[in-house]
């Protein structure tokens, strides 16, 4: 656990440092002032503001590219919700503007070696049977 960026054996040797330096009794006035001293940091405004700032410059990247990422689907949604216009129809170059570009490769062209397949005819009545009587 870290403490402004100080870790726990950092600490301790500050804390060492300082009862050689200041004595038992100065450190005790000393804790007790830098002890006030904080937390009239940390329950400021200023500090507060300090800390939302630096939490939206964390999550800046993050909330512009889920922005970004929809943006692109609200275009994407609204290109697919409008429909195909004549004006908007892609052609091929010598064509008029409202003939359009057919996908794929040219359907081939059709065969007159008598292989085509005909529609099926319409099935003959059957023939009117000896009771049924005649019209």
């Amino acid at each position: 656990m870290e403490i402004l960026g100080i870790g726990p054996s950092e600490l301790v040797f500050i804390i060492i440092i300082a009862l050689i330096l200041l004595g038992p009794r100065d450190m005790q006035k000393t804790g007790r002032v830098i002890g006030k001293w904080l937390r009239r940091i940390v329950t400021s405004d200023g500090w507060k503001l300090f800390q939302q700032t630096s939490r939206e410059i964390q999550t800046l990247p993050n909330r512009l590219m889920r922005e970004a990422a929809l943006d692109e689907m609200k275009e994407l949604q609204k290109d697919l919700q409008q429909p195909l216009t004549a004006d908007r129809r892609v052609t091929a170059p010598g064509a008029t503007p409202n003939q359009p570009i057919l996908q794929g490769p040219p359907p081939p062209a059709p065969a007159d070696d008598g292989n085509r397949i005909l529609p099926a005819e319409p099935p003959a009545a059957p023939p009117p049977s000896k009771d049924e009587p005649r019209e």
